[in-house]
């Protein structure tokens, strides 16, 4: 299947929304794109056209956008791009989705602080007599380290 992949730099422009669906977690907000221009006579930078795309991020990708993205910063959104046209109160309306598959913040803006996401490993947090019947010692064939 052919499909529209696009990379898009900007700016978060509302509050994530987040919701438990029966499908999974899913966030959504909005992202302003602006075009920049370079003017060689003034030798100065200024804003154009700003496009705005809804992101959406789904499952996990959702629920790490909903802890880590606030509106104003910088980000990068990679995914699959959607263009919507509907018919609403009469009126026709055109809107551009992004599927996000990666959303990231745009380092060469600002510094971030990332932060693993640990997944639930039941070998972990099981001891180790519940979950395989033996104490350390018995299953491994050496003595469990104490303290």
């Amino acid at each position: 299947m052919n499909e529209t992949m696009v990379t898009v730099v900007g700016n978060v422009a509302t509050t994530p929304v987040y919701r438990e669906l029966p499908t999974g977690p899913v966030a959504r907000f909005r992202l302003a794109v602006p075009t920049r221009k370079y003017d060689r006579v003034q030798n100065t930078w200024s804003d154009g056209h700003t496009n705005f795309f809804t992101v959406w991020a789904w499952r996990a990708l959702g629920t790490n956008v909903q802890g880590s993205v606030s509106v104003g910063e910088p980000v990068i959104v990679q995914g699959r791009l959607r263009v919507r046209d509907e018919e609403r109160g009469g009126q026709h309306w055109t809107s551009a989705d992004i599927e996000a598959l990666v959303v990231g913040h745009d380092l060469s803006r600002g510094t971030a602080a990332f932060r693993r996401v640990l997944k639930a490993n039941p070998a972990l947090t099981e001891p180790v007599a519940e979950r395989d019947g033996k104490r350390g010692a018995e299953r491994d064939g050496e003595p469990s380290p104490v303290g």
